[in-house]
């Protein structure tokens, strides 16, 4: 790197900590520029400099791989303020001028349970309503989920809904979350894990217009996280096909601001005629990005192994919410109910009842981690072969994220609860879809030689055929 990365700010040294976590190496001819500092928004965590930072870490895994194709070195920029819009990018969404309804069930929340504590239940998929209200005995009718929530306590709680098939975190400190057996396991664990697992010949890319052209990736994921990740390999260039089944749950129009610049299909692998159309993409493929919990698609035969051997030098990225060890490894888990369990909530409440934080960190931070991996991964791919595995949690990201530290509560007086219009108007984009004129957060990252971009309009879940284009 030049100069640039000599400095100390808090996002140059949460930079400095995902390089080495990823192990990246960019050209010396690279030039990086990240201006600004939290606040942007009322909340104490570092969300700027660590959105900045995961977004600075993608251009530069980028520019590594146009410059393994061929390609010139390049100048990347990304300033905190934009970061911070990128990380509630759903925010700016409209179509046709109006905004999506929110994907947010009306029993969806945080609730009293006994001695005066909290628990959050996350029901914005019918199946996960349906499955909390049988658990409490009563209709989705927020009035009777208060009355039944107070009758427990709140750990207890927690472990019967998610026994239940459902998804709930019980509020606690962050000294409490700590002395979890699940902390204690999780936290040994690296900000994201690229490991080699399997042999293949070494796939050289050929010089190419952008860091990812050519690259073919099948997107398994689904709500923000996921999605996202596979957003940013369309805007690098890549063929995305987004992978779905008619019968789960969606996020409704949601799905549009994440489909930018993706084909969408409908396979169901759970038939053997879709099983060898879903297998034939895969042999085609490059990468597979899957978001479902640790071990679900292994017992369908599509563990990662099982992927590298039906496509050996594929590239297998997975994401989680409580990582891949420890007793809730296989736990449901979002954004929101990975803050709340883990005193995260408690931190950005007003001492009387919790809060959220302001954006969707983890969720959009944990996409770039996502995105950050797969380049790495396809840059060592091309040099020494090999099929790698990306593992990345929303858990991890969380910690990442706590680990630069917080900002006195002193520091947020005055601080606007909104972007200011004037940061996010430059990325603003407009694209006409089947659903009507699109205007979406564009990419916040810069890059001089391969600009951020996508060629493909967002279309409906299932609308393509499950073909390579």
């Amino acid at each position: 790197m030049q100069s640039e990365m000599k400095s100390t700010s808090p996002a140059w040294q949460a930079l400095a900590e995902l390089c080495r976590a990823a192990q990246i190496e960019w050209p010396g001819e690279t030039t990086l520029q990240m201006d600004g500092d939290d606040p942007v928004l009322p909340n104490q965590l570092r969300i700027g400099a660590v959105g900045a930072a995961s977004h600075a870490a993608v251009g530069l895994a980028a520019a590594k791989l146009h410059r393994i194709r061929g390609g010139e070195a390049q100048r990347i920029a990304v300033n905190v303020p934009e970061a911070v819009a990128s990380l509630r990018a759903s925010h700016f969404l409209t179509i046709d001028g109006a905004k999506p309804k929110r994907p947010w069930d009306d029993m969806s929340g945080f609730y009293r349970v006994k001695h005066d504590r909290w628990i959050f239940l996350h029901c914005n998929f019918p199946n996960l309503r349906d499955r909390a209200a049988a658990l409490l005995g009563c209709s989705p009718a927020r009035a009777e989920v208060e009355r039944a929530c107070a009758a427990w306590e709140g750990e207890a709680l927690e472990t019967a809904m998610h026994a239940a098939g459902g998804c709930a975190a019980y509020v606690r400190t962050m000294m409490e979350w700590r002395r979890t057996p699940q902390h204690l396991q999780a936290s040994t664990l690296p900000i994201l894990e690229i490991t080699r697992i399997g042999d293949a010949q070494a796939e050289p890319l050929p010089v190419a217009e952008r860091p990812l052209s050519g690259v073919r990736a099948l997107d398994l994921t689904r709500v923000i996280a996921g999605p996202a990740c596979g957003r940013s390999l369309a805007e690098h260039g890549a063929d995305v096909l987004k992978v779905s089944r008619p019968d789960l749950a969606h996020s409704g129009l949601l799905d549009i601001d994440s489909g930018v610049g993706k084909l969408a299909t409908y396979l169901d692998f759970r038939d053997p005629i879709q099983a060898e159309q879903f297998k034939a993409l895969i042999r085609t493929g490059d990468v597979f990005l899957q978001s479902y919990r640790p071990g679900s698609l292994a017992s369908h035969g599509y563990g990662p192994e099982d992927i590298a051997a039906i496509r050996p030098g594929i590239v297998v990225a997975t994401l989680s919410a409580w990582g891949h060890q420890g007793p809730w490894s296989g736990r449901r888990g979002y954004d929101t109910i990975v803050q709340a369990a883990t005193g995260v909530s408690d931190l950005c409440g007003n001492g009387s009842e919790p809060a959220h934080m302001p954006v969707a960190a983890l969720d959009y931070i944990g996409g770039n981690l996502l995105t950050l991996g797969i380049m790495t991964a396809l840059a060592r791919r091309a040099t020494e072969g090999g099929s790698w595995l990306v593992r990345v949690s929303l858990l991890q990201t969380q910690q990442w994220l706590l680990g630069q530290g917080l900002l006195e509560a002193a520091a947020l007086k005055g601080v606007s609860a909104e972007i200011p219009a004037e940061v996010t108007a430059p990325f603003i984009r407009e694209v006409a879809s089947s659903d009507g004129l699109v205007r979406y957060l564009g990419p916040v990252l810069s890059m001089s030689g391969t600009p951020l971009r996508a060629d493909r309009p967002p279309v409906p879940l299932g609308t393509n055929p499950p073909l390579w284009p």
